[in-house]
């Protein structure tokens, strides 16, 4: 495993580290036995870095880590996210009553008396020009019931707002493949900063395996199923906001590109690893060896100056209008 810094905490995480969101729920079936597994085997291989949420199977992926941490001495890290728990999920919500409450919860659940990272969930966008909720972060961290805080955001524009928030030592946003924009503009400014980032749904909610096809079919309670038109969250969240047929035309254009011995997950990961501005990956994993194959990109050598030029120009080609000027 490799390890880069994360913002200006002094902490060193894993590359490629652990995405919680598919063994908390919402990708179909979930088995706690493999979940726990997956966590342990990640752990051998080098992770030290945990993402989840209040809402990943309302707290079921943090009381696995919970588990996780009962049953290793090794350290390692745990952010999680508060806000979408709100109904309705508006700017208003974020307040301190409501934070208080959310953190309380997380606290329990992770069964800890601090919380390593917390991150705002995806918050409005109205959120960002509110300095009083990152005031209230400021008094948790004052508080010792969280260490230390950021921001999970949909958009690009979120992103370069947060970061003015000086104690912002995280952004989580989406960038892949399929979802380019971020290096464009934000990149550059969140390490002027000393802004870590954690580059989330990496994989575009597993299209960038390259395991799906047209056939493909998924569980109702999958969001790959129900939110597909953004009917239940951000529409951006399932594979990445493209249309699935418009992905899986992109992805057999990303075939011939694979080194040999090389599955699509590895180079869509080590893609990622080649911007030094991102601190690490963040994809899921339900079984050992979706994570055994995830850490693994680690270790394959930089891409080719070519294979970098030419994944760019199939995104400009193909995917840029879907998804370039919406996020």
């Amino acid at each position: 495993m490799k390890y880069r810094e994360l913002g200006r905490t002094g902490w060193k995480v894993s590359e490629i580290s652990f995405g919680c969101w598919a063994i908390g729920g919402t990708w179909g079936d979930v088995n706690d036995k493999e979940s726990i597994s997956a966590l342990h085997r990640a752990l051998d291989l080098g992770v030290n870095f945990f993402d989840t949420a209040d809402v990943y199977g309302d707290g079921r992926s943090e009381r696995l880590l919970a588990k996780l941490r009962k049953e290793r001495r090794e350290q390692f890290y745990v952010a999680t996210k508060a806000g979408r728990r709100l109904d309705p999920h508006i700017a208003a919500g974020y307040n301190r009553q409501n934070l208080n409450a959310f953190v309380e919860r997380s606290l329990k659940n992770l069964e800890t008396e601090s919380l390593d990272l917390l991150q705002l969930h995806c918050p409005p966008t109205e959120v960002f020009y509110m300095p009083e909720v990152f005031g209230i972060l400021d008094d948790m961290v004052r508080a010792g019931k969280i260490q230390y805080y950021g921001v999970s955001v949909e958009k690009v524009e979120e992103a370069l707002k947060a970061i003015e928030f000086p104690q912002v030592q995280s952004i989580q946003i989406i960038f892949n493949i399929f979802r380019q924009r971020p290096a464009e503009l934000f990149f550059p400014e969140a390490q002027r900063r000393q802004v870590g980032i954690l580059a989330r749904v990496p994989l575009a909610s597993g299209l960038l395996t390259g395991k799906f096809s047209r056939y493909s079919k998924f569980a109702a309670d999958d969001h790959r199923t129900f939110n597909r038109n953004g009917e239940s969250f951000d529409r951006g969240e399932t594979f990445s906001g493209l249309d699935y047929e418009t992905g899986l035309q992109a992805v057999d254009n990303l075939r011939p590109l694979l080194p040999a011995g090389q599955t699509l997950t590895q180079m869509a990961l080590r893609w990622i690893l080649m911007f030094p501005a991102v601190t690490c990956a963040i994809p899921g994993a339900k079984r050992p060896r979706q994570a055994e194959e995830n850490i693994s990109a680690v270790d394959l050598p930089p891409l080719s100056a070519s294979n970098m030029a030419t994944i760019k120009n199939i995104y400009d080609q193909f995917l840029r209008p879907y998804v370039h000027y919406t996020w």
